[in-house]
């Protein structure tokens, strides 16, 4: 059974940092690509970072380049996704997803031409002062 588990939101100020995680299991990460989405009240979920498999491409949306960084760690099954000098217009829940396909696939996003419907539950990122 696939599954996605995030952690690592908070309140912070503007100008602060987090680092979320992404714990997966059921499956191997090395062979499938991990997507970072976040979605704000009224709004619909957008892509914010992609690492694909083997050669560790990364993907970024143009609102977070330079400020977040995608890695992973396959021996630890865990995405991370570094977010620095964070801003209030960053507050949104933050979801991870895979392009691992199983029958329960129920929403599908589309980022950077990759397809993701396996989704963790989401963790809260708030930034204000």
């Amino acid at each position: 059974q696939v599954q996605l588990v995030e952690s690592g939101g908070g309140l912070v100020q503007p100008g602060g940092s987090l680092r979320l995680s992404c714990a997966a299991s059921g499956f191997v990460l090395d062979y499938y690509k991990i997507g970072w989405f976040r979605q704000a009240p009224g709004k619909e979920r957008e892509g914010v970072s992609v690492i694909s498999t083997s050669n560790n491409s990364t993907y970024y949306a143009d609102s977070v380049k330079g400020r977040f960084t995608i890695s992973r760690d396959n021996a630890k099954n865990t995405v991370y996704l570094q977010m620095n000098s964070l801003k209030p217009e960053d507050t949104a829940v933050y979801y991870c997803a895979t392009d691992h396909w199983t029958p329960g696939w129920a929403q599908v996003v589309v980022f950077e031409g990759f397809r993701f419907g396996s989704w963790g539950q989401g963790t809260q990122v708030t930034v204000s002062s």
